[in-house]
C-alpha cells in the first residue's frame, strides 16, 4: 500500500545527485544551492563524494538498480531548465512546480528573478523545504509560495487560488518525477486542473513507461522494478510513449516533443564528455496549452 510518507521520502534523492554532480569537471546542472538545502546526512555524503572513487561507487550502485538512472535524473533537470529559459524569453508570468521536493530553480536561474514560483508538494515535504529555506535565507523568499497538498485527495486549483495563483497567468508547469507515484484518478484530476491553464502556458512532465510497470519490458532494471513496483507498489501509473499525445489532447494540451536517451545523449551527455547513458524507463515531455 502506497502512503504519502513513502512518496515523500523520495524527495531528497534527485537533489542529492545534483549536489554530487557539482564535483564533476562539467556538471550537467550547475547548482551551488543543492547541497545547502539537503538534510545534514545528505550534505555529508555530497561532501565526501568530492573523492572520485566514492562518487563512482555511488553511481555504480544506482546503475545496478536501474541502468541510466543517474544520467536521467540530471538530464531531465537540465532539459526542464532549458525549456524554462525558452519560455521566459517568450514571456512568462508564473512557474508552478508540482511535486517540488528540494527543487532550487526559483533561486539559481537568474532569468527567472522576480517570477512568482508556486511550489506544491506533500505537507511533509513542504515543511522540510520551509525549514531548509528559513535556515538558508532567514525566511522563505518572497518570490516563492509553498503549497502543501496531497494530489490524491486535495483540490489543487483551490489550493493555488488561495495563495494567489491566477489561471489567467501564462504559466510554466513543472511536474518532474511525480506521475508514477500517483493513481490514474489523481493524474487525471491534475490534468482537469491543467485544462484551465491559459493558452500558451507550457508544461514539462516526466513519466515511467507502462510496459515497465506491467513487467513486460525490464530495460535491465529488474532491481528497480522489484523495489518500486512489485514490493512497495510505490510506482503505479505510466504511459506508453505513443499514448501521451492523445492523452494530452483530451485536456487541451499539445505535445511539442518527447525526449529520452537518444536526445539526452545528443544534447547533454556527449557534448559534456559524460560516458553515462540515460534510462529507457523514464521519458520527458514538453507540452503547450492549445
Amino acid at each position: 500500500m502506497v502512503t504519502g510518507n513513502a512518496a515523500a521520502r523520495t524527495a531528497v534523492g534527485p537533489t542529492a545527485i545534483v549536489a554530487i554532480d557539482q564535483h564533476e569537471e562539467v556538471p550537467l546542472v550547475r547548482d551551488k544551492l543543492a547541497c545547502r538545502l539537503l538534510p545534514a546526512s545528505g550534505r555529508v555524503i555530497a561532501a565526501l563524494t568530492s573523492l572520485y572513487p566514492l562518487r563512482k561507487w555511488m553511481i555504480d550502485v544506482a546503475e545496478r538498480k536501474m541502468p541510466g538512472l543517474w544520467a536521467s535524473m540530471l538530464c531531465r533537470k537540465r532539459y526542464i531548465d532549458d525549456q524554462l529559459r525558452a519560455a521566459a524569453g517568450d514571456g512568462l508570468d508564473a512557474v508552478v512546480v508540482l511535486g517540488a521536493g528540494f527543487d532550487t530553480r526559483a533561486h539559481r536561474l537568474p532569468f527567472l528573478d522576480g517570477t512568482p514560483f508556486y511550489e506544491v508538494d506533500l505537507p511533509e515535504n513542504i515543511a522540510r523545504k520551509r525549514a531548509a529555506l528559513q535556515k538558508l535565507y532567514g525566511k522563505v523568499p518572497d518570490q516563492v509560495t509553498l503549497v502543501p497538498l496531497d494530489f490524491e485527495s486535495q483540490d489543487l486549483a483551490g489550493a493555488l487560488a488561495e495563495r494567489g495563483w491566477d489561471a489567467g497567468q501564462r504559466t510554466f508547469f513543472v511536474w518532474e518525477a511525480v506521475t508514477q507515484y500517483l493513481t490514474e484518478v489523481a493524474v487525471r484530476r491534475t490534468f482537469d486542473f491543467l485544462e484551465t491553464a491559459r493558452t500558451g502556458s507550457r508544461l514539462v512532465f516526466t513519466y515511467v513507461r507502462k510496459d515497465f510497470l506491467d513487467g513486460r519490458e525490464m530495460y535491465g532494471a529488474e532491481a528497480a522494478h522489484r523495489e518500486y513496483v512489485a514490493d512497495s507498489e510505490l510506482w503505479r501509473f505510466g504511459w506508453e510513449p505513443e499514448e501521451v499525445a492523445g492523452f494530452l489532447a483530451e485536456y487541451g494540451w499539445r505535445q511539442v516533443e518527447q525526449v529520452g536517451p537518444p536526445q539526452f545523449a545528443e544534447r547533454y551527455l556527449v557534448p559534456n564528455g559524460r560516458k553515462l547513458g540515460a534510462s529507457e524507463v523514464e521519458r520527458s515531455v514538453l507540452a503547450e496549452k492549445a
